[in-house]
């Protein structure tokens, strides 16, 4: 997508051709970093403490951690640490395990110095891959949000509510739940987004709403807790969100605050769309409730950082000294709430049996 009017990925490889450059996501909004990332250490930190963040921008990110770890050394048993040291840094979105998996297939057959360079080359190609299906999720989408605007007057836009990131910078390009929007916007369809600004880390404030702004799709940032009294005044006609971790039954994992999200929806017969890759369904997982849920540092829901009058970036503290804060990262919203899956391969039906037979063939 764009920054400054610029195409801009959130992960690209440096001019070195082999060292890793990525977006530093803590920095945004007030400030546009780029952090070079050459060690498999780097990769992890960046992973876990969200300098990189958003399930496929996790995977791919570890499959270019995998291939610094093997430049460093290729040995087997370096491998081997660099899959556990990279499956260790976020427990939930199922990309980590899928990205680390495939590129383990791929190398572990090699000769050990054919292994870094092949671990890059598939990296790559992961990360043309993941482009690619985000495209393809949007394009699916905006059918979707097509049928939403015939129903509109001249000029009256398709208002659309979305939770958290699943941006662009959630991804390598496009993003899950805003491809649909960026298509919808760049053929002429107006739209208005309703932005939540995403306790603890505001995700949708800093990140979105800064995406939508540089696209220069109109959005108006609101508390989480609006959405159920926006939903109540006709103002929302869809939601539109992203997963990190979908088991087999079409329960979905996402940003905590989703679950309510869809309970508002269903309540007042508004669409609840998930904008998903495949690669973030586990199929080894039953159901939502069995999907592990990441607990982070309670700092996170205790302070707040912003800009301040002076143009300083300051962290505050918004609760009483000596505060007990619990911070899930994450709930699961049943498939019973979900309109329909919005993948690379269609839409789906939220159900086990439309799952096996849109990504397996057939029914188990």
């Amino acid at each position: 997508m764009r920054v400054n009017g610029l195409p801009q990925r959130s992960i690209w490889l440096n001019d070195d051709g082999w060292s890793v450059n990525v977006i530093d996501q803590t920095r945004l909004p007030h400030a546009f970093e780029i952090i070079n990332l050459k060690t498999l250490e780097a990769a992890c930190t960046a992973i876990r403490d969200m300098v990189v963040r958003g399930a496929p921008l996790i995977g791919i990110t570890a499959a270019y951690g995998y291939s610094l770890a093997l430049r460093q050394n290729a040995s087997n048993q370096s491998l081997q640490q660099a899959y556990r040291a990279l499956l260790a840094t976020r427990p939930t979105a199922v990309n980590l395990r899928w990205a680390l998996e495939r590129m383990q297939n791929r190398i572990e057959q090699l000769p050990c110095h054919e292994r870094a360079q092949a671990a890059l080359k598939e990296a790559q190609v992961m990360a043309d891959q993941d482009i690619k299906t985000n495209r393809r999720i949007g394009e699916h989408g905006l059918e979707i949000i097509r049928q939403h605007a015939v129903d509109k007057t001249d000029g009256e836009p398709v208002n659309i509510l979305t939770h958290c990131n699943a941006g662009w910078l959630a991804t390598v390009d496009w993003g899950t739940a805003t491809a649909p929007i960026y298509l919808a916007h760049d053929e002429g369809i107006p739209l208005h987004i309703w932005v939540d600004e995403t306790r603890p880390r505001n995700q949708g404030a800093h990140l979105t709403a800064w995406e939508l702004g540089h696209h220069g799709i109109p959005h108006s940032l609101i508390s989480d807790n609006t959405g159920g009294h926006l939903m109540q005044h006709d103002l929302v006609d869809l939601c539109l969100v992203g997963s990190d971790r979908t088991a087999a039954n079409g329960d979905v994992c996402n940003k905590i605050g989703t679950y309510l999200k869809a309970l508002s929806a269903r309540d007042n017969g508004i669409p609840f769309y998930v904008c998903l890759p495949s690669s973030t369904i586990d199929w080894s997982i039953t159901e939502g409730r069995n999907i592990p849920i990441e607990q982070r540092d309670d700092q996170e829901i205790l302070e707040i950082t912003g800009k301040h009058s002076d143009g300083s970036i300051k962290t505050v503290s918004i609760a009483p000294d000596n505060t007990v804060g619990i911070n899930y990262a994450f709930d699961v919203t049943p498939a019973r709430l979900i309109t329909g899956l919005i993948t690379e391969k269609g839409v789906s039906e939220a159900s086990r049996s439309a799952m096996q037979i849109k990504f397996q063939g057939s029914p188990s």
